[in-house]
Order: C-alpha cells, then sequence, then structure tokens
C-alpha cells in the first residue's frame, strides 16, 4: 500500500529524515526536563501549563507519518493496527498517551541505521547533559550540590547535582551514557577506555552519594567486562535463560511483593516478617514504605494496580516496575514484561551478549529507580535497538513462511 508515488530511496530518506526530527525533538525536551530550568508552559501562557504535552503529540504526528509512508505488507499492516488499537484503547481509559507514542516511535524506527541513531541519541545526550553540568559549575543555572534530607534520615547530608535536580537524576544520566558507550564503543576498547569509564561512574555515584547506583554501576560494567574479554560467552544459552529470570522474571516478582508488603511495616511491626521486610526496604531508602505510605491513595500498593489503569492514577515513586503497573495497567505491564522476554530471545538468536548486558542492567535499575517509565521517549535509549531486533524477527518470520 502506498501513499505516496515515489521511488523506494525517496520513500526511505523522506522516513529517515521525519524520523529524526521527532527523535531530535524528544531528546531536547528530555535534556531540557532534566535540567534546572523551569518548564516552558509555566511561563509561555498559550500552552496553559501543559507545553510538553502539546509537543508530545507533535512528535507522535511525526512518527505516525513515517509509519504511513513506509511500504508495509499486509502482515505488517495487520499488526501494526492491533497494537496501535491496543495502545490507543490503554490511552483513552489511563489518560496516558506514553504507550501509543512509544510504539509510533519504534514502527517509524524500523528501517533505520541501527548504529548512526544510537551514535547520534549518545552524542546528542552526552553534549546536553555536559551543558547542564556546565551551566551549574560556572552558576548560570542550577545548583552543584544539595544539603538536605533525602530521607535517609540524616539531617543537612550534602550530595553533589551539578545542576540535574536530585543525585538520583544525575546518576541516571550518567547510566544511560555508558549503558550507550558500552553498547556502541565497549567491543572494540581496550582495558584502559573500561576502567576510565568505570571509575568515572565510581565517582560520580560517591559525589551523589547513591548506594545503590554504585551496585548496579559495578554490576554492569562487572558483567560488561566479561563480555568484552570472554568472546565465546554469546554462544552460552545458559546466559540468556539466567537474564530471562533475572529479566523481567525477578525484577516483576519482586516489585509485585514489595507492592504486596507495603503495609507491612507500618501497620503490623509485631509480625515475624517485619524484619526481613525493614532490611530489605532500608536497603532501598524507604522505597517499599513509601508505596505505601508516600499520600493518601496509597498509589503503588498493591491494591491500588488494576487491570488497565485509570485518569486519577498519575502519582510519583522510585519503584520504576511497580510504576509500569500502576500507571499503564496490569495487562500493558505484563505484555511489555512478554516483551522483554521476546527481546532477550533475539539476543540469543543474535547471539548478542552485549545487548544482554543493557536488558540486565536496565532491569534491575529499573527496581529502584522509575527514570526509564516516563513521558519522555528521549530516555528510553534501548528503543530503536529493541524495534529494529523485534522488525528482523518479524522479517525472517515472514521470509520463512514465503
Amino acid at each position: 500500500m502506498n501513499f505516496l508515488k515515489i521511488d523506494d530511496e525517496k520513500r526511505a530518506k523522506l522516513c529517515n529524515l521525519i524520523f529524526y526530527v521527532a527523535l531530535t525533538i524528544e531528546l531536547l525536551l528530555m535534556i531540557y526536563e532534566k535540567s534546572d530550568f523551569p518548564d516552558p508552559g509555566s511561563y509561555i501562557s498559550v500552552f496553559n501549563g501543559s507545553f510538553y504535552g502539546y509537543v508530545f503529540r507533535g512528535t507522535f504526528v511525526l512518527a505516525l507519518a513515517a509509519v504511513l509512508l513506509m511500504k508495509h505488507n499486509r502482515r505488517e499492516w495487520i499488526i501494526l493496527a492491533a497494537v496501535f488499537v491496543f495502545t490507543f484503547i490503554c490511552y483513552r481509559i489511563s489518560g496516558k498517551n506514553d504507550l501509543l507514542r512509544l510504539f509510533a516511535f519504534m514502527a517509524a524506527a524500523r528501517d533505520i541505521d541501527l548504529k548512526k541513531v544510537m551514535k547520534y541519541i549518545f552524542f546528542v545526550s552526552l553534549a546536553g547533559f555536559a551543558l547542564i553540568a556546565l551551566l551549574s559549575v560556572i552558576g548560570v543555572v542550577g545548583d552543584i550540590s544539595l544539603t538536605t534530607d533525602f530521607g535517609r534520615d540524616i539531617e543537612n547530608e550534602r550530595r553533589y547535582v551539578f545542576g540535574f535536580g536530585h543525585p538520583n537524576t544525575l546518576y541516571g544520566c550518567i547510566f544511560s551514557l555508558s549503558a550507550m558507550w558500552m553498547w556502541l564503543y565497549g567491543k572494540k576498547s581496550g582495558i584502559i577506555r573500561w576502567l576510565l569509564a568505570l571509575i568515572f561512574n565510581i565517582v560520580i555515584c560517591l559525589l551523589s552519594k547513591s548506594k545503590t547506583a554504585l551496585a548496579i554501576c559495578i554490576l554492569m560494567f562487572a558483567t560488561g567486562l566479561v563480555v568484552r574479554y570472554w568472546n565465546k560467552i554469546a554462544e552460552c544459552r545458559i546466559i540468556y535463560i539466567l537474564t530471562a529470570l533475572v529479566t523481567p522474571v525477578f525484577c516483576v516478582a519482586f516489585s509485585v511483593w514489595s507492592a504486596c508488603v507495603s503495609y507491612i511495616p507500618r501497620y503490623h511491626q509485631e509480625m515475624k516478617c517485619h524484619n526481613f521486610i525493614s532490611a530489605i526496604d532500608e536497603l532501598l531508602t524507604n522505597r517499599i514504605h513509601d508505596l505505601y505510605r508516600g499520600n493518601e491513595r496509597h498509589a503503588g500498593a498493591i491494591e491500588t494496580w488494576k487491570l488497565f489503569s485509570d485518569r486519577l492514577s498519575e502519582e510519583t515513586f522510585d519503584m520504576g516496575w511497580v510504576r509500569l503497573f500502576y500507571w499503564y495497567g496490569i495487562i500493558p505491564a505484563v505484555i511489555i514484561s512478554l516483551f522483554v522476554l521476546l527481546l532477550i530471545y533475539i539476543c540469543y538468536k543474535k547471539k548478542d551478549a552485549m545487548t544482554l548486558v543493557l536488558i540486565l542492567s536496565l532491569s534491575i535499575y529499573t527496581i529502584v529507580e522509575a527514570t526509564f517509565v516516563s513521558r519522555f521517549i528521549g530516555r528510553l535509549f534501548i528503543f530503536p535497538i529493541a524495534a529494529v531486533y523485534l522488525y528482523d524477527l518479524l522479517k525472517k518470520k515472514s521470509d520463512i513462511e514465503t
């Protein structure tokens, strides 16, 4: 089915251009939102405080236009229509169009040059994050550090933020850059570059005083180094099975458990399991407690989960997998979890252990941080990889059938 009577080469270039325009806007919005600059909607009256919402609709239209301009066979049209209908239903029920927009972007990324797009995301993000840090250091906008109680029962605790507003946000950006660097350059980089990247991550973790980030950082670099220097590990089936068990099986199971027990530390301290739950919660800086006591609606606790979320479920909290279930609903979250398992299977077929490292690290990080469960698509740097890999699998199945 063709919507424009132009040759395939021009069609591909036009779709690619539209995709890059939409992606650039999303990346710039993400970088701006990470900084301490005010929400543009607060001082541009025409947007009535919802600047991002209007721009997101614009990037969605661009991504959708790219999808419609592409050539698709009947099978692809059926799949596209089915997923668009499902994500549109999710949007109409929950009022959140994030899944609809993300799918449009993934569909628009079908024919991209994956490495070029990942390099583009990496360098635009690197430039933007460096600018945020520089502006804070020279005193233009943003604090270099914050001294307050960060919920760890330590008064006047000083943690560095370098213009990102919160120390966890600072490391979240470094985590994204490090993961992209590993995927793009890790296999060809020597031990010196790996160690320099690791040391830089550790320094940021120490300055931001994020113990959880430090643990995840060490896990990501340790697994990445194993993949880098053990050439045959990509052939080992067991690493894909173990990753599937951890991601998302353990991640989801732990998040469900956290949502179930979130009320216990406060109301049932006489229970034998209280000390165990409290010990885990202390390691997670009261994240489990806060699912229940963080607000009056107990947002995040298991009783607030629904098959499909609703328009009132807008509260934010740190545990990312829990937020996925709370914001979008049990059914969409389960489908996303199954999609992650499918992506791991595709990595197995491709013998791509470095992408496996990204999936593992990203999933574990999302247990404790909700950085990547967001309306800002620019944060989810792995979506082009997922989009291209999924289409490759679909294409191979179509080729086999024909």
